[in-house]
Order: structure tokens, then sequence, then C-alpha cells
């Protein structure tokens, strides 16, 4: 067996790898927000109508729905949008260059879960369960 056929093979699983690592990490987020695990200095005086706030809920929930692989494609599309929204209101004023105005991890962030919106969960999820039964 070549590295192709191997890759080809392992993809659709390691899709399902990229969706759950980055809900996983995109989770700490809203945690550090609303729960202070960890603690965030910048959010220690966060208010929940604010828009971080509104944020973190949203990274919340949709870091639990993309974990487990439901409503994938809507909550990965959902999350896509809100880092660009992140990205243009908090790291675009600051400059033009990410590496710069320190906005890369919601750029990244932003295209990880564009690409999950298309793609979808991979075979280790609910929605692939769902489609099984």
């Amino acid at each position: 067996m070549n590295f192709d056929a191997i890759a080809t093979a392992w993809a659709p699983r390691l899709l399902s790898v990229l969706r759950i690592m980055a809900g996983l990490l995109f989770l700490q987020h809203g945690t550090a927000k609303h729960f202070k695990i960890p603690v965030v200095p910048m959010f220690a005086k966060l208010e929940l109508m604010s828009l971080p706030g509104i944020a973190g809920v949203i990274e919340i929930v949709g870091s639990l729905l993309l974990i487990v692989g439901l409503f994938t494609r809507t909550t990965a599309f959902v999350l896509s949008g809100l880092m660009a929204v992140a990205y243009f209101i908090a790291h675009a004023p600051r400059g033009f260059y990410p590496i710069l105005n320190a906005g890369e991890l919601a750029a990244l962030y932003c295209f990880v879960f564009l690409y999950i919106a298309a793609a979808g969960p991979g075979p280790w999820s609910y929605d692939a369960m769902q489609k099984k039964k």
C-alpha cells in the first residue's frame, strides 16, 4: 500500500479529528470568557450582553456541537462567520498584516471552520450516525 492510498483511506477520519480538535481548542475561548477557565485577565470583567460576551456564548455552544459533530455544517459556517467578524472588528484595525495585528488565529479558525462547513463532519460524528439510521 502506497502513501496515497493510506492518505485517501484516512482522509475522512482525519477530517473528524480536525473537527474535534478545532472544537476543543475553540472551546477554551468561550470557557475563558464565561467560566474563567483558563483565567484570562482581559476577560475578568466581561459582561454577558457585551459583544465579547455574546461571542463567548456562541463559542461555547458552537464548540460543543462541533466536538460531537451535531449540525456540523451549519455550526461551522456560523463559527466561520463569527471569526471573520472578530478579525475585522478586533484585529484588522490594528494593521494590515495578521502577524502584526494578532489576527492569525482568528483568520485560521475562520478558514478551518469554513472548510468543515463545506467538507462536513467526517465519519466520527453524531451527524454521520444519524445518516446511517
